[in-house]
């Protein structure tokens, strides 16, 4: 019994729950439903079922309700559900049909004929979602792959400079945070959470390019001279350069938002950013929060050749536009989550 897969049936009416029971009680284990309600707290218990027969025309809850909460809780998706009807009702069928159902089961019940319908839609459900559990585990083994190789790569800055490894991760806390709010405040910005996770582990790698950096420019205790910062400014190029050679070896989404943020983190909304010069929009919105949140973290650490400014003079800075010109929106948003952002900086430099 433990091995055979179930069936639930949903019918008012105990004959023919009785009738289709004796169908298929050799080869399924069977689940019996009185009314629609009933029927959805047995499906809302996981019980594994692999198709429902659910009759259209009960009291209380009728199939078609019944059909609209599974479709809401995406367990169509899942289960194959077939209708049992003795009417002729084309809208209420046609509605079934575009709810998820699969099928219709006309009384009178003809055995056989049924035994090898819902027998092979039972199978290829099965085999279609396996499948999908295959895949979905595939794509959970590339992610965790990408996510090794982005930090593996942003471990090499550590060694050129021990601040921008604890730098990099704190980006990522950052970016997420921030992406996510001006994600949800502006409709033009909207992403889901899969793109926004992508997009902070993207950010770990805005700063790659510094590996190419000199040693004395990069970790020079005073201010750079004018050519030492045109070979600074480099590193977003000489980053994009790195990633070059790696596309074939990550995810491409992960890669496009890579190349992007290590070109982009530091244009200005104003156009005076480098090293392309691109102003307003033209700038990815992954690019410019990215630059807030690297802005943020850079004035409130310490540096080699400055002290770490507090959390209120680092917003202060920002907003008031000493560190260049940014989004409005991104800004906007920036102040709608500054406390939390404060608290993940926080928390962050003290692990």
């Amino acid at each position: 019994m433990q091995n055979k897969k179930k069936i639930l049936i949903v019918d008012d009416i105990e004959i023919n729950r009785v009738i289709l029971s004796e169908i298929f009680k050799e080869d399924y284990e069977i689940l019996e439903a009185a009314d629609g309600r009933q029927a959805l707290e047995m499906i809302g218990d996981d019980q594994n079922i692999s198709a429902v027969l659910l009759d259209l025309l009960m009291p209380e809850m009728n199939g078609l309700e019944v059909l609209r909460e599974m479709n809401r809780q995406g367990k169509t998706e899942m289960m194959p559900v077939f209708l049992i009807t003795a009417a002729d009702s084309e809208q209420m069928l046609l509605e079934g049909y575009h709810l998820g159902a699969v099928d219709v089961i006309r009384k009178p019940f003809l055995a056989h004929f049924l035994k090898c319908r819902i027998s092979n839609v039972i199978e290829l459900y099965g085999h279609r979602n396996e499948l999908e559990r295959i895949v979905e585990e595939q794509v959970d083994r590339l992610s965790n792959l990408n996510r090794s190789l982005v930090e593996t790569l942003a471990t090499v800055i550590e060694f050129r400079d021990g601040e921008s490894g604890e730098h990099v991760k704190r980006i990522s806390s950052l970016t997420k945070i921030l992406m996510g709010q001006v994600s949800k405040m502006y409709q033009e910005y909207r992403m889901s959470k899969e793109e926004i996770d992508k997009i902070a582990m993207s950010s770990i790698l805005h700063d790659v390019g510094k590996v190419s950096t000199p040693d004395q420019i990069l970790n020079k205790p005073g201010k750079l001279t004018k050519e030492e910062f045109e070979i600074m400014k480099q590193h977003t190029v000489k980053g994009c350069e790195i990633l070059c050679k790696i596309p074939h070896i990550m995810e491409k989404g992960l890669y496009d938002y890579s190349y992007d943020i290590c070109r982009h983190h530091h244009e200005r909304w104003d156009g005076r950013g480098y090293p392309d010069g691109l102003s307003g929009d033209d700038i990815s919105i992954w690019a410019q929060v990215v630059s807030v949140a690297d802005v943020y973290d850079a004035l409130t650490s310490e540096r080699v050749y400055k002290k770490a400014f507090s959390h209120e003079k680092a917003v202060q800075m920002i907003t008031n536009g000493e560190c260049g010109t940014f989004n409005p929106k991104v800004l906007e948003a920036f102040g709608a989550c500054i406390e939390k952002i404060e608290r993940k900086s926080r928390k962050n430099k003290e692990t």
